[in-house]
């Protein structure tokens, strides 16, 4: 039995220790799993002149440390294991979410430029958590207050939680003690990733990611639930035009 492997380049601390677990239904649907790569910092678009023209100047079509921390590792990952793709994970917190497409073009770029003259573009793609990943918390807030052992979240947010401007502010000052990591590792394990998604109007940066993840199972012929392409509402939900279609 084959098991395909999505590895993931995520930009923040709980994400690079958790993230994973929220890929559970996927997983208990298909023959897969979710890996962590590795760990990078976050990138914004190229707007200094200085840059920009020394990068012109050298022949450069992306930042040398794009090259050498998403690119080339990530081509070598795809190398290595033909049962597999690659994802970049970052956030949109703050003004990035204003500058979204552009910080999307950059990491886009980066796949683009190493991994296009091996072919191997397709088996990779860029997507978001909006604004963060604790923002989809607030979709579940069974899952929250089962790890706090106390009603933190008295339900869940009656409107799209991607429009939430800094759930981990927010979840903090309803949970002072929240950590993050060890309290968000906890979530992530429980969270209905089928509930969050259950709203079509809504979430549709992660339902852009679900997609993708989704199409690329099916390729590979390791789904055994048929059910699976229609979960999430895959058909007929909003998916972020900027991210959809890779």
């Amino acid at each position: 039995m084959t098991i395909f492997e999505i590895g993931l380049v995520v930009t923040g601390k709980g994400e690079e220790s958790f993230l994973p677990s929220l890929f559970r239904p996927l997983m208990a649907r298909a023959h897969c799993v979710f890996r962590v790569l590795r760990r990078i910092g976050q990138r914004d678009p190229v707007t200094g002149k200085k840059r920009l023209i020394r990068m012109v100047g050298s022949g450069q079509r992306i930042p040398s440390k794009d090259e050498e921390e998403i690119g080339v590792p990530i081509l070598v990952y795809l190398r290595r294991n033909p049962n597999c793709c690659a994802m970049v994970v970052d956030d949109l917190e703050g003004s990035r979410r204003g500058v979204a497409d552009a910080v999307f073009a950059r990491y886009r770029a980066a796949l683009d430029e190493v991994l296009g003259p091996s072919g191997l573009g397709g088996r990779a793609a860029v997507h978001f958590l909006v604004n963060m990943l604790e923002a989809y918390y607030f979709a579940d807030s069974n899952a929250v207050n089962a790890v706090a052992s106390a009603p933190v979240i008295a339900a869940d947010h009656p409107t799209d939680v991607e429009a939430i401007g800094h759930a981990k502010g927010d979840l903090k000052a309803l949970w002072p003690a929240f950590d993050e990591v060890d309290h968000g590792g906890l979530i992530c394990r429980r969270i209905d990733l089928d509930h969050v998604l259950s709203r079509p109007a809504e979430c549709c940066w992660l339902r852009a990611m679900i997609a993708w993840c989704v199409g690329r199972l099916s390729a590979a012929g390791v789904v055994h639930a048929p059910a699976l392409s229609a979960a999430f509402c895959l058909t007929g939900g909003c998916q972020s035009p900027t991210t959809s279609g890779q």
